[in-house]
């Protein structure tokens, strides 16, 4: 499939006018809708409504990666549009093909003009509902196209090698029990989980792992974050090192269709004692759908 952007482009096929609506202005352009499927092994398929310009061979889906700056695979990726039918162009990016990690807007850009933004249609995502990469991989590459807020499409995508992925999590009074899988790696000897306080990153809370084969166990005692409070709303980022000496991975749960889990997974929270007062604490998932525990004041935690 070809991928580059210096794909041979004939001059564009121009769009149906719009009709002037009552008050004699034109009207605004419907935004190009397109339905997403996705596969087990992590390609994406899209299909834009294209009526009237169902035969043309000269758009692309572009691909632009929020804060990055400039052309390139690492902020740009076009894909052609082809001739689908029932009055569809269609562009495949396959999971063979890599998608740095990051949210991509996704365009339909014709030759000639300003790249338009794609609105959803149908996401049919249930292949990766409860996907399972195969344990040896190297790496596990993962694609949610998702509707942002302001109701356009855009693609989350994470690459990451090697990954620990969160499964059960099991809240208790005294601590967190956490249950997961690591893909790229397997546990071995002085593996360990470590909770890494964002504001002073020399606080790191260890405890031990139990692993069996590629699935690891541990559990996070509560009271040791209770010294370390100074008030307010404190994370502490939990990271998977496998063994002794090696590099540590984050932990984080991407296996699945949901790709903002932070406004959607709600865990909850226990009260902790501390020197500075009562607190409570719980896990939660971050921005990026990485694993985090939060250490806050009672009427943080309940609003």
């Amino acid at each position: 499939m070809t991928t580059s952007a210096d794909l041979p482009l004939r001059p564009g096929i121009p769009r149906p006018l719009p009709a002037p609506d009552g008050a004699g202005r034109p009207e605004e352009p419907a935004a190009p809708r397109a339905d997403c499927i996705a596969d087990s092994a992590g390609g994406l398929t899209f299909d834009i409504e294209a009526p009237g310009r169902a035969e043309s061979w000269d758009a692309a889906l572009l691909l632009r990666r929020r804060g990055v700056d400039g052309d390139g695979p690492a902020g740009e990726l076009r894909l052609p549009l082809v001739p689908a039918g029932d009055g569809r162009l269609r562009a495949v990016l396959p999971s063979t093909v890599a998608l740095p990690e990051g949210r991509w807007d996704a365009y339909e850009a014709a030759p000639g003009a300003e790249p338009v933004r794609l609105v959803p249609g149908v996401n049919d995502l249930r292949t990766i509902v409860e996907r399972h990469p195969a344990p040896g991989r190297g790496s596990v590459a993962v694609r949610i196209p998702y509707t942002t807020k302001h109701g356009n499409l855009s693609v989350r995508s994470w690459l990451r090698a090697p990954h620990a992925e969160a499964g059960d999590l099991h809240v208790r009074d005294g601590g967190l029990a956490v249950e997961g899988r690591l893909y790229g790696a397997v546990p071995g000897p002085g593996a360990v989980v470590e909770a890494r306080c964002r504001r002073d990153p020399s606080e790191v809370r260890t405890v031990p792992v139990a692993a069996d084969g590629t699935r690891f166990s541990c559990t996070l005692p509560y009271p040791e974050f209770a010294g370390p409070w100074q008030g307010g709303d404190e994370p502490w980022d939990l990271w998977l090192r496998p063994s002794a000496g090696a590099g540590a991975v984050r932990i984080a749960r991407i296996l699945d269709d949901v790709a903002d889990k932070k406004a959607v997974f709600g865990y909850p929270a226990r009260p902790l004692s501390t020197p500075r007062g009562p607190a409570l604490i719980g896990p939660y998932c971050t921005v990026d759908n990485d694993l985090s525990v939060r250490v806050t004041e009672p009427a943080a935690g309940k609003s």
